[in-house]
């Protein structure tokens, strides 16, 4: 599966809300650049004349120039390995990859290989879910992840004491990915990953925390289904959303048995706690 990256150069003033829409047409990932943002999709999910439409909606009220390209599965992997630093998370988690040293300081040390897998650590979503793992219980509960993408939750959670963990992406380069990120970093025989999406897990499959750090759409149309493999008292965390979607992810978690924990933000996105009674 390959991905495409588009490259939009534009006014600041409109970078929130461009991103907003291009995640409104399946945009996964962005990033923001001097000139614009970047902003990548699986190639599959692309469709032009959407894009097309987007772009034509502001370009009557500010300049905008743009252009995509496919992106082979090795230039990827060679723009990260040129470019990625580490991530820290809350003075307690490191995010690296293999040609950084070990940081004795940080009580959680990370190991992180992408291959067109979302997930690096670098996106504030990733980090917001990261620093509320960081307060909520693991030790010996069972989690489930929700499109892990690197697994770089999955595996967090392991290391904060979970032992029964289960992941799961639609992308196969994700799943792929995952299996050699737990493997590196010596996750237990329990730990698992499929591809796949919350359809193919086994019905009486329960959980005591669900991570779910997606995007809008998928988590309202979702979160039902979160809610039958929790277990009571359990905690489900999801992020993937602005701030300006925020109360629509909460309305619908209330609606189906769910109570606000917590939330926070990050550089306009959102992470929102929740419980189960």
């Amino acid at each position: 599966m390959n991905y495409v990256e588009l490259e939009l150069q534009l006014s600041s003033e409109f970078t929130e809300i461009i991103t907003a829409e291009l995640a409104e047409i399946n945009f996964e990932s962005f990033v923001e650049t001097e000139e614009g943002i970047q902003a990548y999709i699986q190639e599959e999910l692309f469709v032009e004349a959407d894009l097309t439409e987007l772009l034509q909606k502001y370009q009557n009220i500010t300049p905008i120039t743009s252009s995509f390209q496919t992106l082979a599965r090795k230039n990827w992997n060679a723009e990260w390995e040129s470019s990625y630093q580490p991530i820290e998370v809350n003075g307690k988690i490191r995010v690296r990859a293999t040609f950084h040293a070990v940081d004795p300081s940080f009580e959680y040390d990370l190991l992180i290989q992408p291959k067109m897998s979302f997930g690096t650590g670098h996106h504030e979503t990733t980090w917001l879910v990261m620093n509320e793992q960081l307060s909520l219980p693991h030790q010996d509960v069972a989690i489930m992840d929700v499109g892990c993408g690197t697994g770089i939750l999955t595996i967090l959670a392991a290391k904060l004491g979970a032992t029964d963990l289960l992941g799961f992406d639609i992308d196969e380069w994700a799943v792929e990915n995952t299996q050699e990120n737990f493997q590196m970093n010596e996750l237990p025989e329990t730990a698992h990953v499929f591809l796949g999406t919350i359809d193919g897990v086994e019905a009486d499959k329960m959980f005591g925390g669900i991570l779910a750090n997606i995007n809008r759409n998928i988590l309202l149309a979702e979160i039902p289904k979160y809610v039958q493999h929790l277990l009571p008292g359990g905690w489900l965390i999801t992020s993937g959303f602005y701030e300006t979607d925020q109360a629509d992810i909460e309305k619908c978690a209330l609606e189906n048995g769910l109570k606000k924990v917590r939330s926070n933000t990050r550089n306009q996105w959102a992470t929102v706690v929740f419980e189960k009674a």
